[in-house]
């Protein structure tokens, strides 16, 4: 079998082996409301199977420096969602995605510029965060409708994180581990929902899954951490599986903190 061939027919299974998960966790996340919706959502869906691809070919080092860069950009992903959600109260699907888009990109480009240090990335990360969760808080308290799930739904949703992962593993390469580490996290999932939820559910409902998700955002500045921090000491999967559980257990904690809140404020008989 030829070198090139070879290299397709992997590129085209590592795609299609992301594009199933990624079905099944938004699926998931579309049945469960717009606060367990949200932690789904903002566990690894597409930076997991890309960092798990990219490590293949390349050393813990890399993917230590690749989840730095990541753990900055989520702060990005953070902003991008908020836009999103205040745009949305009003506005049309594209009147609200392509500003919040605009605002990702530009702030992805000044973050690739400036040379971050863990120190710095921590204390952009606390400082972002935490004030796109209070500013987002007005947002989320909207009930969620039921939904139907569509074939064509699954298929964008499906398609887009397949490309996504297709791209990062072809450039990692070529561009180095920092924007192959902004490319991991580009907010592929975020922006499938607000495609297919903006439409059908409206909006406000749309921006509260999003505004939930800023919860999350905090869970997954722990995992880039965790993976920039370990990768290096206990070895690539070692290092990307603990990731992935301290993604599953901050959302899992941030999760029952919502419960107990909404639980606290029902008046009671």
């Amino acid at each position: 079998m030829s070198p090139d061939l070879l290299f397709w027919l992997s590129l085209a299974l590592k795609m299609a082996v992301t594009a199933g998960f990624v079905v099944g966790a938004t699926y998931a996340a579309e049945r469960a409301g717009p606060v367990v919706g949200a932690m789904i959502a903002t566990l690894p869906i597409a930076a997991g199977p890309a960092y798990f691809f990219v490590a293949l070919d390349h050393d813990a080092s890399f993917i230590a420096q690749s989840a730095l860069a990541s753990l900055v950009v989520n702060v990005d992903t953070s902003i991008f969602a908020l836009t999103y959600a205040a745009l949305a109260q009003r506005r049309s699907l594209a009147a609200s995605v392509l500003p919040a888009m605009a605002v990702w990109i530009a702030l992805a480009f000044v973050i690739r510029a400036i040379p971050w240090t863990l120190w710095t990335a921590v204390a952009f990360n606390v400082v972002g965060i935490a004030a796109c969760i209070v500013l987002g808080n007005r947002f989320r308290h909207v009930r969620m409708p039921p939904t139907r799930q569509h074939w064509a739904d699954l298929l964008l949703r499906a398609g887009m994180v397949a490309v996504l992962v297709a791209t990062v593993v072809s450039l990692s390469t070529t561009v180095g581990p920092k924007v192959t580490g902004i490319l991991a996290v580009f907010p592929i999932v975020l922006l499938s929902l607000m495609l297919i939820l903006h439409r059908r559910i409206g909006g406000p409902a749309a921006a509260a899954v999003l505004s939930n998700s800023l919860l999350g955002m905090a869970g997954f500045s722990a995992t880039c951490l965790t993976a920039h921090l370990i990768v290096e000491r206990v070895g690539t999967a070692a290092g990307l599986t603990i990731a992935l559980a301290v993604s599953i257990g901050c959302n899992l904690v941030f999760w029952w903190i919502r419960r107990r809140t909404a639980l606290a404020a029902v008046p009671k008989p």
